[in-house]
């Protein structure tokens, strides 16, 4: 085993971790950043999903590096393809023309902007990444975090790094467990913050579904077909209670009706990329799946330069629900891993067999995965999309009651003296593995306050992701792209501001003047803190 010492330990590389990196990184601290695959940027590029945001990012509500990660992937576009004179010159290109966003782009082009901002840190010897690590133990003495045992993927090798303070950026908050950080996983029950949408009884293991996503083309005329999945006959005729039909098909719950609703699937359809409309406040965009999450809009590229879009399956049909892999047995997890490889694997094989297709035939054979766009063999992404993580038991609780546009209307949400930062989404819980349908309402604009950031008595650890101190229903608003990244960079600059001034998080929080000049630093750089007259939706 080897020993390592920094300043600032990040366990965790998705966009949380990134963010936390490249913050403690500026402020000038020495920094480990670490991940269990071998990219960076968590949901955005080893899961695969196009970023889901709120209307009006293009304007603000978000952070100025956040803002810069757009603006590069936009500036990689038009530096490295072939684009046309219209889609080269639009100042809010949408590289894929999809409908869940407005910049709809390849998981390896965020991977590279990532790398790229990264790159001057790694050069000064101030940040370390550790790739295919993972940790399997943590030091504790008393209330503070002395080291983490991370092991390496290749060789098996364990590897302890000592530092000042941990960051748990991780995908499940797996930290927590580790260091043993009072938090709570699944569902509280409604006496426990009065939520209008928790269940009566708390239900430990009732978590949202995770998705093995995958992209895919269309080469008509070809074939395409993989091979029948191993579990395909159980997936083509599983029916949940609460779906119109077999999970694998075209009739699905519209997620905030819950009527049953027909989708479309075309591929490349004639439309103009001009038409594309991404707001997800006026329309889910849902019902066109080619054009939903789009990531390769041919019609943005000139003549001849792509035959087919690429578009990426993150839908309704993949969704697996039926066990977890937080808080079970390594079994357990491979196995639920496994049958939601089986899913995607499945829904792809009965979209290029048994499909419908507006001339009456069924199946598109020229339907062709692409492995090279996900960096892995099998063709799926190279984590699956992880909607919920354990979340610590906090200093502030965020509630359905402080963000629900229902509860408040149009009072605003709560307002948060110790803000650190904002983010907007509906409520968005997929189905769960406790058998709920979806759980889709109406939010407002609100803040991230720091209290939500501190565990209530551990005194070096922060979270940085997913794993705050929201519930089980208001992590369906917390857990999108640009909020996990405005946490995370929080978290980052907290842990080096305490090193500066050496303070303790818990008394930047408590005390009125440190806390406003911990703010001060946020705003200058580039953190919002409050929102300006916006509506919820």
């Amino acid at each position: 085993m080897t020993e390592t010492r920094t300043e600032l330990l990040v366990v965790g590389g998705g966009l949380g971790g990134v963010a936390a990196a490249l913050a403690a990184c500026r402020a000038g601290r020495r920094v480990v950043l670490t991940e269990p695959t071998d990219w960076l940027g968590g949901q955005l590029t080893s899961q695969a999903v196009p970023p889901d945001e709120h209307p009006w990012i293009e304007q603000f509500g978000c952070t100025a590096s956040y803002r810069q990660l757009r603006e590069g992937i936009r500036a990689y576009y038009r530096n490295h393809y072939p684009l046309t004179v219209a889609a080269r010159s639009a100042q809010q290109l949408n590289p894929g023309a999809g409908r869940v966003s407005k910049l709809c782009h390849e998981p390896r082009v965020a991977l590279a902007v990532i790398e790229s901002m990264l790159a001057p840190h790694r050069a000064s010897g101030r940040l370390t990444v550790l790739l295919g690590h993972w940790p399997v133990a943590a030091e504790v003495d008393s209330d503070v975090v002395r080291a983490v045992t991370l092991r390496d993927a290749t060789t098996g090798l364990d590897r302890t790094v000592c530092a000042d303070y941990v960051l748990d950026a991780t995908e499940c908050g797996d930290l927590l467990p580790l260091a043993g950080v009072e938090h709570v996983t699944g569902a509280e029950s409604q006496d426990r913050h009065g939520e209008q949408h928790a269940p009566a009884v708390a239900v430990s293991d009732n978590m949202q579904g995770i998705t093995f996503c995958f992209a895919v083309d269309h080469r008509a005329g070809e074939h395409h077909v993989i091979d029948r999945p191993r579990d395909y006959g159980f997936w083509r005729d599983y029916q949940p209670e609460f779906w119109p039909g077999p999970l694998i098909g075209l009739r699905a719950p519209d997620p905030r009706t819950l009527q049953v609703t027909e989708r479309d699937f075309v591929p490349n359809p004639a439309e103009d990329t001009d038409t594309v409309f991404a707001d997800q406040s006026k329309d889910q965009g849902d019902r066109d799946l080619w054009l939903f999450r789009r990531i390769v809009a041919r019609g943005n590229h000139l003549p001849g330069a792509f035959d087919s879009d690429v578009t990426l399956v993150n839908w309704p049909m993949n969704d697996y629900w039926l066990g977890n892999i937080i808080d079970v047995s390594a079994d357990a997890a491979a196995r639920h891993l496994e049958q939601a490889k089986q899913l995607s694997l499945s829904l792809l094989y009965w979209l290029q067999t048994e499909a419908p297709r507006p001339d009456g035939g069924t199946g598109f054979p020229g339907l062709r995965l692409r492995p090279d766009l996900m960096g892995t063999e099998d063709g799926l992404a190279k984590a699956p999309y992880v909607r919920e993580s354990r979340r610590i038991e906090a200093i502030t609780t965020v509630t359905e009651n402080d963000v629900s546009l229902a509860v408040r209307g149009q009072h605003g949400a709560t307002r948060y003296t110790d803000s650190v930062g904002v983010g907007a989404y509906r409520i968005d819980l997929h189905p769960s593995t406790g058998g709920d349908n979806y759980i889709d309402v109406g939010s407002l604009p609100f803040q991230i306050p720091l209290g939500a950031l501190l565990p209530v008595r551990v005194r070096n650890l922060v979270p940085a992701g997913k794993n705050i101190g929201t519930t089980h229903i208001t992590n369906g608003c917390y857990r999108l792209h640009p909020v996990e990244w405005n946490i995370g960079e929080a978290a980052g600059a907290l842990a080096a501001h305490c090193l500066h001034y050496g303070r303790q998080p818990h008394q930047v929080h408590d005390d009125p003047k440190l806390l406003s000049e911990f703010q001060s630093e946020l705003t200058s750089q580039g953190v919002e803190l409050a929102w300006p007259d916006v509506r919820g939706y």
